[in-house]
């Protein structure tokens, strides 16, 4: 009678029903541990089970829609036919989104498509601004995902088949069958087991095919700048004299001058988590950062951990994290014991202490938890008279539940995706930008009490209020902001309200206006997902992190006036070539070198038509001139010699992208001319240097 049943139910019904069928498969697999082999019996009855039903197929995707890291659309009747895959239902907003990254990334890692294994990202938007492509296609990059994305801007497929919540897991069989549906984040074990079984019990029936799939990564589309700056995140000012800046996608932090001047490199292009000087330390995607004296404190957000940075002894190392997301919603552990979930955002809060002299008090945005926490540098006596130990970190602020919650109680407060913070130490008071319920809100820091200030909604749980509209507290609508900075000088907030590409100033009693980006107040003033910003008192100034840009902008507030800090990184700091090649040359002086790069693909390879291929020049001498510092890859490259004679070398840095038969994948590749100009020769010098690629 059930069976019957079963064969009757809608793809809706089966995708409803899996949900829960799944939680109570999981606690079945949990009580055969450690049984291996019927854990294996157990998975296989269900998939013999869900694989069976009649009416178990979803429907293929829309045609039309905009597909990532893939040379043409998938269809599950053709491309995935013969594949175990997973549709992972996500919007790249969300923070639990961006936490099972990394357990898709470990079974791509593992299973590869000719395995029978294919990871396909159904971007289904939350945000008006989530559903532009280009938007989607550098969130791709950001986050280094590799697999196939989808833009499904009208949730065609999460309406079709009664997905509900982000993210959602759903695991089809070679023909399209849904196997499993898993909701929300930490099914790291369970995804490696449902795979492992599935592929494991299709291959004996000869249903996993071998084919591969014309893939073609969106990281070769990111601009040659960017080795400069890459998904700037966040900006603070230092001592009014320097700028820090988290370069993110480079995982690294800058410091440097109001010129450019880039001062100081920490970290490295690779990801990591190590402490160390500051070319042996790793970061992955740091973003918030602020400075206490010569410490410069770093929300290490894929690290999931606070770093320190010491400017005078230029090392790095970890105050708070363990380097694994944590689930601990109270803390309370001495700061490298206590895991943490994400951190976003940093600041600095000198505490009035019994009317004592202040002691600070580092303030943290747990994005992952919905949270703010507190590391204590110093034994601290907090609100209500609760007592916090030196050097441990603790939740603060926040139940964990995602909401709209304000309260006079802080730990009953509900907060929402926090990613930005900014002490007024003046008026005692914690702005913070509440990004997935479009809001700026408040923390008093005199007792806790959690408040509005503007954007969102009354009710908690609506965390669906967004938009771009100005006016004063729940009237004012932002979308998704991710930054906030406090102008002392002006007693305002000043918001980088992210999708709506704009900066706006919201005064304390609420009123929220648009001032800058979108073409006001001139066509100069544009943006894109700003992330970050800060005040410069000093050259009455923002800086902003124009996070998709990949750059730095200021704006002069006394002409109203905006330009591009055009950075200037020390010469021996650079990404890493993928091969570097050595030539000699005689050169004579007064003269004009023409060089012709002319690259030999090995027969495999071929230039992706999508994509610039570039060179650009690099360690020239200030007394030679170049007509152009960068071009095209079939565009001479054109020198001027100067008086000066004997030895030297530049380097010619070539950004390609190459394709084989189902795969585009960018290359770096560094050519060294060692030069030697005498006065024995005369006239012009044209060269041609061949370059195998491969």
């Amino acid at each position: 009678m059930c069976e019957q049943e079963n064969k009757k139910m809608s793809i809706q019904e089966i995708v409803d029903s899996l949900i829960y069928i799944c939680m109570d498969l999981r606690n079945e697999i949990k009580d055969a541990r450690p049984d291996l082999v019927e854990i294996e019996k157990i998975i296989i009855k269900h998939i013999k089970e869900w694989s069976s039903l009649d009416n178990n197929s979803i429907n293929d995707f829309q045609k039309g829609l905009e597909w990532f890291n893939v040379s043409k659309g998938l269809s599950i009747k053709e491309d995935l036919k013969g594949k175990i895959t997973i549709l992972d239902f996500f919007t790249y907003c969300c923070i639990n989104c961006m936490h099972i990254l990394p357990e898709l990334e470990a079974l791509e890692k593992k299973y590869f498509i000719e395995d029978g294994l294919v990871i396909v990202g159904v971007h289904s938007a939350k945000f008006s601004n989530e559903k532009d492509s280009s938007k989607i296609q550098s969130a791709v990059q950001r986050y280094n995902i590799s697999h196939p994305v989808v833009n499904d801007a009208k949730r065609s497929m999460w309406i079709d088949i009664g997905i509900n919540c982000w993210p959602s897991l759903v695991i089809l069989g070679p023909d399209g069958q849904v196997l499993f549906v898993l909701v929300g984040e930490g099914h790291r074990e369970e995804l490696l087991l449902y795979t492992q079984v599935a592929l494991k019990y299709f291959k004996s029936l000869k249903k996993i095919s071998s084919h591969g799939l014309a893939l073609k990564p969106a990281a070769h589309l990111l601009p040659v700048t960017r080795d400069l700056l890459l998904f700037p995140g966040k900006v603070q000012v230092l001592r009014d004299e320097k700028i820090l800046v988290s370069d993110t996608g480079n995982n690294r932090v800058l410091v440097l001058d109001f010129d450019g001047q880039v001062e100081a490199v920490v970290g490295g292009y690779s990801r990591g988590f190590k402490d160390g000087s500051f070319k042996e330390a790793k970061f992955n995607a740091p973003q918030g950062v602020c400075a206490l004296e010569d410490d410069v404190f770093v929300a290490d957000n894929e690290n999931h951990a606070i770093r320190v940075i010491n400017l005078k002894e230029k090392t790095v190392k970890t105050l708070a994290g363990i380097g694994t997301r944590g689930t601990d919603y109270v803390g309370g552990k001495p700061g490298t014991e206590q895991a943490l979930s994400s951190p976003w955002d940093v600041t600095i809060y000198q505490h009035d202490q019994n009317n004592k002299s202040a002691v600070p008090v580092l303030l943290i945005a747990i994005a992952g938890t919905h949270q703010i926490w507190a590391y204590f540098f110093e034994d601290t006596t907090w609100w209500e008279n609760r007592q916090y130990k030196a050097k441990t970190c603790s939740a603060i602020v926040g139940s964990g539940k995602e909401e709209n919650r304000n309260n006079f109680y802080p730990h009953a407060a509900g907060l929402a995706q926090p990613s930005g913070l900014a002490v007024a130490q003046g008026i005692k008071s914690l702005f913070f930008a509440d990004s997935e319920s479009s809001s700026v809100r408040r923390v008093h820091l005199v007792d806790g009490n959690v408040t509005g200030v503007a954007g969102g909604d009354k009710i908690p749980l609506n965390l669906h209020e967004y938009g771009d509209v100005d006016g004063s507290r729940y009237r004012a609508k932002l979308q998704h902001p991710l930054g906030v900075t406090w102008d002392e000088a002006s007693n305002v907030v000043w918001v980088a309200d992210t999708y709506n590409h704009k900066i706006k100033k919201i005064e304390t009693n609420g009123k929220c206006t648009s001032v800058y980006g979108a073409g006001k107040p001139s066509k100069d003033f544009k943006f894109d997902e700003p992330s970050g910003l800060a005040v410069s008192k000093k050259h009455n100034s923002i800086i902003i992190a124009d996070t998709n840009n990949h750059c730095l902008k200021i704006i002069n507030k006394d002409y109203q006036t905006i330009k591009t800090i055009d950075l200037k990184l020390p010469k021996n700091v650079g990404r890493p070539a993928d091969k570097k090649l050595n030539f000699n040359i005689n050169v004579p002086k007064n003269s004009t070198l023409k060089i012709f790069l002319v690259p030999k693909l090995s027969n495999d390879l071929k230039f992706s038509p999508e994509a610039p291929q570039k060179w650009t020049l690099k360690y020239l001498l200030s007394s030679w001139t170049a007509e152009k510092i960068s071009g095209a890859l079939d565009e001479a490259i054109l020198i001027k010699t100067s008086e000066d004679v004997g030895k030297c070398k530049f380097s010619v840095l070539l950004n390609l992208v190459v394709c084989k038969t189902d795969e585009c994948i960018p290359k770096k590749y560094e050519v060294v001319f060692n030069v030697d100009v005498d006065d024995s020769q005369s006239g012009d010098v044209e060269i041609l240097k061949e370059i195998q690629i491969n």
